[in-house]
């Protein structure tokens, strides 16, 4: 038999002046500002805004994923960082984010450890809760280094 685990995240957002408001959760400290992009009439530069945050969920939770994997399989590694793009298009008239590409850089100190950190940077993409449960296609270009003294 089959348990369902459920999760709940609870966030509120409030309306402040114009094409901004703020989100909160009452289970974290900071809230965030979020506006229009400047990319559409009204937008405003400097503040996070929805694709922002749409492209943040990915690869946060690409970097989430990865770092509970890589503990697991016992990979010692000393930086992770993950730039990543995301593409809004209107082909069918109508804008979406239709692709997201990943660029994770890891830096490990074993050369012997290249081809297991390649495979578990691909398995995190795979794994990644929010990459499965979106349309948009993602694409991801890992890079793995090796650092000085590996």
């Amino acid at each position: 038999m089959n348990d369902v685990v459920e999760h709940l995240y609870d966030v509120d957002l409030k309306w402040k002046e114009g094409r901004i408001g703020k989100l909160n959760s009452y289970k974290l400290k900071n809230g965030i500002e979020v506006a229009t992009p400047p990319e559409f009439p009204g937008g405003i530069e400097g503040i996070w805004s929805p694709e922002h945050l749409f492209i943040a969920s990915v690869s946060s939770c690409f970097m989430t994923t990865f770092t509970a994997i890589a503990e697991y399989s016992k990979l010692k590694y000393e930086e992770l960082t993950v730039p990543a793009t995301g593409t809004m298009s209107n082909e069918s008239g109508k804008f979406a984010m239709t692709e997201i590409i990943l660029r994770p850089k890891l830096s490990i100190m074993d050369e012997g450890q290249k081809d297991k950190a390649l495979r578990i940077l691909h398995k995190a993409e795979e794994a990644c809760l929010i990459t499965r449960s979106i349309k948009t296609e993602i694409k991801m270009e890992p890079e793995v280094l090796v650092a000085v003294g590996g």
